[in-house]
């Protein structure tokens, strides 16, 4: 009897502490949409349960888009020679002033390069001024200089070396590098595209310009996904683009699942569905399909939402509800499976008392 004594004190336990088993499904399935308790830890945390009607309201995924830039940008671009620069003189029916050195070197071979003062030196002419200036003004000057000497000169002016002015591109790009300005704009999506583009681990969403001793953030991928124009700046001499390294953006699935774990969301958005289904489901015989409960922090506390899967076309629901950045996808466990881990553990203590029964008999 001692023994028998022993087992129904362990049977009694192990219900007691069964009861207090914190994974039970002993939610309750209210039919209000919404209801909100007091957690003391989290505070208030109001409780949504998922349905059709609903999930368009709660299930948008999260607007991970940076808006518009805060950084000047001036779509119409005129390059300024500056120093270092070579430029091709061409006086038209005057060969002896358009290559003095000889016919047969190329234009960037007997280009005039603009000295650290800022000046070329010209025949006939002298000294003219040319940082600063675009080629139109250059030539606009030149051609007045020589009517002294030839009536009605025939100027051109163009840029055959850009050397004087760049952007720099560093961080997560294929080939960080120093990419000369020229007399086509050149935009943050050509400066990345140079420097051998994006790496799989380059966040476009958080490209920093450093620019007259101040950095702006850029959203280059709400220009690619939405063409925002403003993310996509023409660029200034000077300019630092720095593409920062992305940041796991990932929801937590926990519980009765086949295999529980991190999901990424850092590219794409996905569903409550696409996450479960990603780990392998619901575990069969141990998961509540009544349990699917997402826990999202707010501003205004925390909200949990519950998609009950006990109809399989609650998982249509799933599909319109996203989840978002540090989400957490819990699965309760079964009635059924609580019973069978009481069973198990009772099994033991129950062969246990009767070998001591047989013994003392």
């Amino acid at each position: 009897m001692g023994a028998m004594t022993k087992v129904l004190g362990a049977c009694l336990a192990l219900l007691l502490l069964a009861s207090c088993d914190n994974s039970t499904t002993n939610f309750p399935l209210s039919s209000r949409p919404v209801t909100t308790t007091e957690d003391p830890v989290a505070g208030n945390i109001a409780v949504v349960r998922l349905s059709a009607a609903n999930v368009s309201t709660f299930g948008s995924p999260a607007d991970l888009s940076g808006g518009r830039t805060t950084l000047p940008s001036n779509g119409y671009w005129n390059y300024r020679v500056g120093t270092g620069d070579l430029l091709d003189i061409v006086v038209w029916d005057h060969p002896e002033l358009t290559m003095p050195a000889g016919a047969n070197r190329t234009p960037a071979e007997s280009g005039l390069r603009v000295q650290s003062d800022g000046t070329f030196f010209y025949p006939y002419v002298g000294q003219v001024r040319a940082r600063g200036r675009t080629p139109d003004e250059i030539r606009a000057d030149l051609a007045e200089k020589l009517k002294e000497f030839i009536p009605s000169p025939q100027v051109s002016v163009r840029v055959v070396g850009y050397n004087s002015q760049t952007v720099s591109v560093t961080g997560e790009v294929g080939q960080p590098a120093r990419i000369p300005l020229t007399s086509s704009a050149l935009t943050l999506l050509d400066a990345v595209n140079e420097a051998g583009g994006l790496t799989e681990k380059a966040d476009a969403r958080r490209v920093i310009v450093r620019r007259g001793g101040r950095s702006y953030s850029v959203d280059m991928q709400a220009f690619l996904n939405q063409g925002i124009s403003s993310n996509n700046p023409v660029l200034h001499n000077g300019d630092v683009i720095a593409v920062p390294r992305a940041k796991a953006a990932e929801a937590y699935l926990l519980g009765q699942l086949v295999k529980p774990g991190p999901i990424d969301l850092t590219k794409d958005d996905v569903t409550l569905t696409e996450a479960v289904t990603s780990v392998g489901g619901l575990k069969t015989e141990a998961a509540d399909a009544r349990g699917i409960f997402v826990f999202r922090d707010t501003p205004a506390g925390v909200t949990v939402y519950q998609l009950d899967t006990s109809s399989a076309a609650a998982y249509v629901v799933g599909t319109r509800f996203y989840l978002h950045p540090q989400d957490v996808v819990y699965v309760t466990t079964a009635p059924v499976a609580k019973w069978n881990r009481l069973i198990s553990n009772l099994l033991p203590t129950l062969n246990t008392a009767r070998a001591a029964d047989a013994l003392a008999n």
